[in-house]
């Protein structure tokens, strides 16, 4: 019987090590340099939190959220392409409301990243559900 890691560890974790980035108390590590450092543990708080999402949406181990694992794909995808549009925006949001020397500098990357996948996840769902890619039963 394979034993899964629980969402809320990792949930734990990733809050901690993006809490990290926003505090200078990291070390300068072999690299010798403390941002780094902190960019890094950035970045692996950000992978816990996103395996903690998809343990605790799919209920399973893993790390891509193909189409067959989705409840009700044709209802959802949009709502992916707008919370992934969304994301791509904050950093330019952050920008005009002068908010980007609150945060660490990496910060608008993430949500980049994070907008980026989820927009890509989107579009290839809508694609699959709705548009050219459907599978179509012959009958």
């Amino acid at each position: 019987m394979e034993r899964t890691l629980q969402w809320q560890w990792l949930a734990v974790l990733g809050i901690i090590g993006v809490a990290q980035g926003f505090v200078d108390l990291a070390p300068a590590g072999p690299w010798d340099s403390r941002s780094f450092t902190r960019g890094v543990l950035g970045l692996v708080g950000m992978t816990c939190l996103y395996l903690a999402w998809f343990r605790f949406t799919f209920n399973i181990n893993g790390v891509a959220p193909t189409v067959d694992r989705w409840k009700e794909p044709e209802a959802t995808w949009s709502k992916v392409i707008v919370f992934g549009a969304v994301m791509v925006a904050i950093p330019s949001m952050m920008q005009w409301a002068g908010l980007q020397d609150a945060f660490p500098e990496p910060t608008g990357l993430f949500f980049a990243l994070i907008g980026g996948l989820a927009l890509l996840n989107g579009a290839y769902v809508g694609l699959v559900v709705k548009g050219p890619l459907a599978i179509t039963e012959e009958e």
